[in-house]
């Protein structure tokens, strides 16, 4: 590749996979006056391309980041110095001391870890710095709750609600009352949402003010059914203005709330939750509610897993599974592959997990076609379109997502004469097919994740109109991008989702994104019943792949550094 070319185009490379601009880059990195002399300086990448990538690495780029930072060598780390590169260097006053001075005119920001350099964005350095100092504030601020017998106030919460809390359940209570940011995790059946309920309680009886939120509007729905309460996603919490990219609240326009509670906060990307900890007032609790083992957020950085790992903000890990759980075998399968185990099918056909041993991907779909159409509706009583979500790991591939929506759209929704459709690029929209809304728009209402029904096509006007539990919504047939078909989604697009049913092909062929937080997220979406269909080569290939990309973060380490006294 030219080097003039190089020069100026080296914000499009982060885009071209590594194996092909990994010595050009390096080389750039590391002579001041190539960095110096190009025209399209680092500072003008947009921000959606904050995550760079290793440049050792061989994988192609994330469609969207996933790391906070990326780490750079030693030669690089002489020669990236504001005044050269577009970069702010940030070299620490010791071994392993980062400094908190950002230079506010770069986009890019640079500091020593205790393991690696590390190269940050500049709006991520901000979030993930501010978001560990933010914290810190909350944790050393005084509780909201007045004086309390904290014993009495359990058993008062246990016998108004009908309930009898687990030990783990009765300490994550005592820890609410006692600090103002509190992590409570666990896996399916361990009894978060009882919680939840009876914190809710116990903090509404004090008469405390309570907010309710989740990333996702299915998730805030699913929030507000369990506890009775009305919970929104967090960008309606904080009142998210699209027109200017920022929050109308904020820390000098907080939340009028005393207990803020965050459910599926796995979900949430430090940028997010930096936005969210600027709002919540000083004198108010943050409890955030999650389950870590799950698939991390989409965006940038691992913000539930790095709070748990810092060892400074207060964990209560549920592990008990309730009686009332213990006897779903999509329990058991969920728990078993955490522990590195094959999840066993429910004996005799009675039960609600099942691994179908489907060797070759044409042997897969008809399986499927068979579950879907026949055997799943016959014998359990669901809707094939409205109950039962197929999920898969990739978009590509023959079991990827685009061809089973292709396929299952034949298959449940045909061309037919009373059927109108419209074509965008290289997808169909019918009367009646199952769509899935895939970004956030704040003016129609409907967020990344919501699932509808196409209720009509109106060709002359160029409009669709989507039914959304209920809610109709209208497209422009150039707004149709926002939709993409929802028989079939990736397992990623399904965090904070349940469904009644899942269905999941396993191949294989899905070989990079065969990993256990993976394969245990799907398992946990279904409610009522789970099928995965494929190789048990494939299945033992999830169980046993508990390796992640790394997603580079200092957040644990600034939070240790802020908090020593509780390390």
């Amino acid at each position: 590749m030219p080097e003039e070319v190089v020069r100026e185009r080296a914000v499009a490379l982060t885009h071209i996979p590594a194996s092909i601009i990994t010595e050009a880059i390096n080389q750039l990195c590391y002579r001041d006056e190539v960095i110096r002399d190009s025209p399209a300086r680092i500072r003008r990448a947009p921000k959606e391309t904050a995550g760079l990538y290793p440049l050792e690495t061989e994988e192609e780029p994330p469609s969207r980041p996933h790391t906070s930072a990326f780490p750079s060598g030693p030669q690089a780390r002489g020669s990236l110095s504001s005044d050269s590169s577009g970069f702010s260097r940030h070299t620490a006053q010791e071994p392993g001391e980062e400094s908190d001075k950002v230079s506010r005119e770069e986009d890019v920001s640079d500091e020593d870890g205790r393991d690696a350099t590390l190269l940050f964005l500049k709006p991520l350095f901000l979030a993930e710095h501010g978001l560990a100092h933010r914290l810190t504030e909350l944790l050393r601020s005084p509780h909201p709750l007045p004086p309390t017998d904290v014993e009495a106030a359990i058993s008062w919460a246990e016998q108004s609600l009908g309930l009898q809390l687990a030990p783990g359940q009765r300490a994550a209570l005592r820890a609410a009352t006692q600090h103002k940011v509190l992590i409570i995790t666990g896996g399916p059946g361990t009894g978060k949402t009882t919680l939840v309920k009876a914190l809710l309680h116990l903090f509404a009886a004090k008469g405390l003010r309570i907010h309710l939120a989740a990333p996702t509007g299915r998730a805030a729905r699913r929030l507000s059914e369990t506890t009775g309460r009305e919970a929104r996603t967090l960008h309606r919490l904080l009142e998210y203005d699209a027109a200017t990219n920022s929050c109308r609240r904020h820390r000098n326009n907080p939340l009028d709330t005393d207990l803020v509670v965050v459910d599926e906060t796995s979900m949430v990307d430090v940028v997010l939750m930096h936005r969210l900890v600027q709002a919540v007032p000083p004198w108010a609790c943050l409890v955030l509610v999650g389950d870590v083992d799950q698939l991390p957020s989409v965006g940038p950085g691992a913000v539930l897993a790095d709070c748990i790992a810092s060892q400074v903000v207060p964990v209560v890990r549920l592990t008990e599974v309730h009686r009332q759980a213990q006897g779903s075998w999509i329990v058991r399968a969920a728990h078993a592959v955490l522990h590195g185990e094959l999840p066993a099918s429910a004996p005799s056909g009675n039960g609600d997990f099942f691994f179908i041993d489907t060797a070759d991907p044409p042997a897969i779909l008809q399986t499927l076609r068979q579950l879907l159409v026949e055997r799943i509706p016959r014998k359990f009583g669901f809707d094939p379109v409205q109950d039962i979500q197929v999920l898969t790991p990739q978009v590509k591939t023959e079991l990827g997502a685009l061809n089973l929506n292709r396929e299952l759209q034949q298959l449940f929704n045909p061309p037919a004469p009373e059927r109108p459709e419209v074509r965008r690029y290289e997808t169909i929209y019918r009367l009646g097919d199952k769509v899935m809304q895939i970004r956030n728009n704040y003016q129609r209402d409907v967020y990344n994740g919501d699932i509808g029904r196409i209720h009509t096509i109106d060709a002359e006007e160029q409009v669709v109109l989507v039914d959304f539990d209920g809610r109709l919504v209208d497209y422009d047939f150039a707004d149709l991008d926002e939709l993409q078909l929802a028989y079939a989604c990736t397992v990623h697009k399904s965090q904070g989702s349940e469904y009644p049913a899942v269905v999941m092909p396993l191949h294989t062929q899905h070989y990079t994104m065969l990993q256990r937080n993976l394969l245990y997220t799907a398992i946990t979406r279904g409610r009522r019943l789970v099928v995965l269909v494929g190789s048990r080569k494939a299945l033992w290939r999830a169980v046993m792949n508990c390796e992640t990309t790394q997603r580079w973060s200092l957040l644990a380490y600034r939070l240790q550094r802020l908090l020593p006294s509780q390390t």
